[in-house]
């Protein structure tokens, strides 16, 4: 499958597209991508990033991330990729919602591949009934968490995971919405 990401002026207005696999280089073009939280009985799922993945392999991270292709809303793009990355089927996910609209970041690995990105984040809730299975070209290993434990764990230890979560994580609205998760 080829997949296409678009590119993003400064003033965060597409201007053009390119393909996914020659995106993530040393000098990143800025472009549109998403990060998700799933959610489910007050616990939020983070997955480890599969080895073979070509930034931050092996780094634990929020749920999934992914990009909008040309044309096609963001919303509808995290819907496709909760089941590409992780079996999730579209009817086991219920209350989508934007949680940071606005976020973006820039972060550069240990191999020097770039990220750079207008993410806005958003939270899901999974059926608990669900059947998934997350695939393994994505996900190496996933974990249910409490949102209270794993935004403590990100503040004292932010190396373990990778630096969008813990910029997400940063930001008082995203805190919120996972922490009403536990009550």
């Amino acid at each position: 499958m080829t997949e296409r990401v678009v590119l993003a002026g400064a003033d965060g207005k597409a201007i053009g597209t390119a393909l996914k696999s020659e995106v993530h280089t040393t000098d990143t073009a800025l472009h549109f991508a998403f990060s998700a939280w799933v959610t489910c009985h007050g616990k939020v799922l983070i997955t480890r990033r599969a080895l073979g993945k070509q930034t931050w392999p092996g780094v634990w991270t929020n749920s999934f991330c992914g990009h909008p292709g040309p044309g096609e809303a963001t919303a509808d793009a995290v819907m496709r990729r909760a089941e590409f990355e992780l079996g999730i089927p579209a009817d086991a996910l219920s209350n989508l919602r934007v949680v940071l609209p606005n976020f973006s970041y820039r972060a550069v690995d240990s191999s020097g591949l770039v990220e750079n990105e207008i993410c806005p984040v958003y939270c899901v809730e999974l059926d608990s009934q669900a059947q998934w299975q997350p695939n393994p070209d994505e996900v190496d290993s996933w974990e249910w968490v409490d949102p209270a434990r794993l935004i403590a764990a990100a503040d004292a230890v932010p190396a373990v995971f990778s630096p969008w979560m813990c910029e997400e994580l940063a930001e008082a609205e995203l805190r919120a919405a996972l922490q009403s998760l536990a009550q």
